[in-house]
C-alpha cells in the first residue's frame, strides 16, 4: 500500500498525476510505489505520438484500448505515470515524454539525476 508521506523529485509532498484517465499504479491518481509495484510506475509523464509509437515497439502498446481491463488506451497529451525504466529507456532512445516534476515520485532520482527530469519538465 502507499504511503500517505510520499515526496516528489523536488522534495515537497507528491502532488496528483491525473485522474482522467485515472493512473498510478495503485489507480489512485497519484504515482505512488510500494513493494507490490515491480514496475517502479513513478514518472508522470504527458505522452507524446513519439514515446506512444517507441513504447509499442517495445512491446507495452499504452494506446489501445483495452476493455477488459478497464483501460481506454492513451492519446498523445494524456498523462500517465511511466515505469521508471521505461521512461529511462526513452530517454536513451531520444523519445522521452514531458515530465510533471510535482507527480513524480522520488524514487525516479534512484535512477535518473534531477537535473534530466528537469530538462524534461512540462
Amino acid at each position: 500500500m502507499p504511503s500517505d508521506r510520499a515526496f516528489n523529485v523536488l522534495g515537497e509532498p507528491l502532488q496528483e498525476c491525473c485522474h482522467d484517465p485515472v493512473t498510478g499504479f495503485y489507480r489512485d491518481g497519484f504515482c505512488h510505489t510500494g513493494s507490490e509495484d515491480a514496475g517502479e510506475h513513478v514518472v508522470c509523464a504527458v505522452m507524446t505520438e513519439s514515446f506512444l509509437s517507441y513504447s509499442r515497439s517495445r512491446g507495452n502498446d499504452l494506446s489501445t484500448p483495452r476493455p477488459e481491463f478497464g483501460f481506454a488506451g492513451l492519446a498523445p497529451g494524456d498523462v500517465w505515470c511511466l515505469c521508471l525504466q521505461r521512461w529511462s529507456e526513452a530517454f536513451r532512445a531520444g523519445v522521452a515524454p514531458p515530465v510533471r516534476l510535482e507527480a513524480t515520485h522520488e524514487k525516479a532520482l534512484e535512477r535518473v539525476p534531477l537535473e534530466t527530469l528537469r530538462r524534461y519538465a512540462h
